[in-house]
């Protein structure tokens, strides 16, 4: 079902001339359907109807949202292969892939249903009144958070489902209560109007408010500029590159009624290796990280981009491993010739720099559209004159720094931009030496991994994906878990209302049955 035309509220309209096709990276060739590119009027209609259904679905009860999202996966797995296919001819993924990634996205729907259905997710904060306090009386104090509003999302281009058009954006704004426009990837748009098809039958059967969701298609900057400037949006998530994401930053920063951008960016996921477990497991992990850099062609914001050791034997011997390894992977397909010509530009520029040598590539004959794996190298004294060799390239490329010693170590580790990962190979008894290193890595990073891979992101509600700029936007949100629903909401207080007038999950014989804290005490007890 590729129909080349936009989703406004429950509408599919195509009033635009302007078009274009998607590309089939396995296949070399563009794909035959024709997209039309959403014009200023769909754009203006699609923001209008997302304020209107605000009023009404802010007000729709945890159980209805749930239910809400519940159907949006069973309307995503009754489209069956077809989607997973459509999937596949616009990423270059293979089937495996699409059916976890699919998997991946339904899960997140559920969870957030599973979350919405229990309720305690709203923080509900109660503080009773004390009406004889001296010197003054103390009045009812009741918060909770609400929804933000309209909310833009766009959607990534190396996850069509995960991080797109029902993807963790768009789960969690729907279940904070905030209708969502999507801007449709250009690079899997055909993917992204099936998957916008099974959000609106979703909307349609759990009698939904017309506008509670849109899907829109645009080629260039114009569409997402103009829904973050316009006046009645009030957040935005995004998931890609650091330059178009603190473009839409600046651009949301600079309206009249500046708004929150939610933006998940770069990042190079720094991986030190301790020398003594190279000693004792060198082989081991060359291996697995030969696997993490080429996983999905390095098309991951967690892949492992900057490898750091300590020079010695033990180095030395695990960048040999580390270059067999990688020569003996097979080259994966990468999204797009632009993806390919970009990670090749940028694996060429950083060959180029003064002092940095390639290590490992692969030596075999590649597919168009394949991406080439390769690892360098470089001494710590260069990597630290050098801010270049720190910027991330999309692919699969990383760099090896071999540190002089541990103090040079923490010093290129502290003075690293902020990262969504960080990981540290050692023995658990090799720790203890290593306590300045790991507090320099915490303040880098949004997660620290001990003896694993950065790449694989589990959807739990321990998970943080976010980290210190310009890893994202902002270091106190994850943008995976139930917990990147505060994203999208805020605090609010009711003072003295009347019992029979507050939300439910404020009343005083808390209906829902729903964790608050009742004058500072956790509980589920009525007042």
């Amino acid at each position: 079902m590729i129909t080349g035309k936009n989703y406004v509220g429950n509408t599919l309209k195509a009033a635009g001339e302007k078009t274009f096709k998607t590309f089939n990276p396995q296949l070399d060739k563009e794909n035959p359907w024709v997209f039309t590119e959403a014009t200023q009027e769909e754009i203006e209609e699609a923001v209008t109807l997302a304020n209107q259904a605000f009023g009404t679905y802010k007000n729709c009860s945890g159980l209805e949202k749930a239910v809400f999202l519940n159907a949006i996966a069973d309307e995503v797995l009754a489209l069956g292969d077809n989607l997973l296919m459509q999937y596949c001819s616009e990423s270059g993924f293979p089937m495996g892939r699409a059916e976890g990634e699919r998997g991946r996205m339904v899960g997140q729907l559920r969870s957030f249903a599973q979350m919405l259905a229990e309720g305690s997710w709203v923080q509900a904060a109660i503080d009773t009144a004390i009406t004889d306090r001296v010197p003054a009386p103390k009045e009812d104090l009741r918060k909770m958070m609400v929804p933000l509003g309209p909310v833009v999302v766009f959607g990534s281009s190396n996850f069509p489902f995960a991080f797109s058009t029902a993807g963790g954006d768009t789960a969690s704004a729907l279940a904070a209560g905030c209708p969502v426009i999507v801007k449709s990837h250009s690079m899997h748009v055909g993917t992204g109007e099936m998957v916008a098809s099974a959000i609106l039958k979703a909307a349609e059967k759990t009698n939904m408010p017309n506008g509670v969701f849109s899907n829109l298609v645009g080629g260039g900057t114009t569409l997402g500029a103009s829904l973050v400037k316009h006046p009645l949006v009030k957040a935005v998530g995004f998931t890609g590159s650091i330059r178009a994401g603190r473009a839409l930053f600046d651009l949301a920063a600079q309206r009249p009624e500046p708004i929150p951008v939610f933006a998940e960016m770069g990042s190079v996921n720094p991986v030190v290796f301790l020398p003594k477990a190279l000693e004792v497991n060198s082989q081991k992990w060359a291996t697995a990280y030969a696997g993490s850099i080429t996983l999905g062609a390095g098309q991951f914001c967690t892949n492992p981009g900057l490898l750091f050791g300590i020079k010695g034997a033990e180095l030395n011997e695990f960048s040999e491993e580390l270059a067999k390894a990688i020569e003996k992977i097979e080259p994966f397909c990468m999204l797009h010739p632009s993806m390919k010509n970009s990670f090749e530009e940028g694996a060429a520029t950083m060959v180029a720099q003064n002092g940095v040598s390639k290590i490992a590539e692969y030596k075999g004959e590649a597919a168009p559209n394949y991406g080439v794996q390769k690892v360098l190298t470089v001494d710590g004294k260069t990597f630290l004159e050098n801010k270049t060799l720190s910027h991330e390239v999309f692919g699969p490329v990383s760099i090896l720094v071999q540190c002089d010693n541990e103090e040079q170590l923490l010093k290129i580790v502290s003075q690293l931009d902020g990262q969504l990962t960080g990981t540290i190979i050692g023995e658990p008894d090799e720790l203890k030496e290593y306590n300045k290193l790991i507090a320099a890595m915490q303040n880098r990073v949004g997660r620290l991994i001990f003896n694993g891979v950065p790449t694989g992101v589990e959807v739990c509600p321990a998970m943080i994906h976010g980290g210190p700029y310009p890893a994202s936007s902002d270091s106190r949100f994850t943008a995976v878990g139930i917990h990147s629903v505060y994203r999208w909401v805020r605090p609010f207080s009711y003072q003295n209302w009347p019992n029979e007038l507050l939300p439910t999950e404020l009343q005083n014989e808390n209906p829902l049955q729903i964790l608050r804290t009742l004058n500072n005490i956790q509980t589920k007890s009525q007042v």
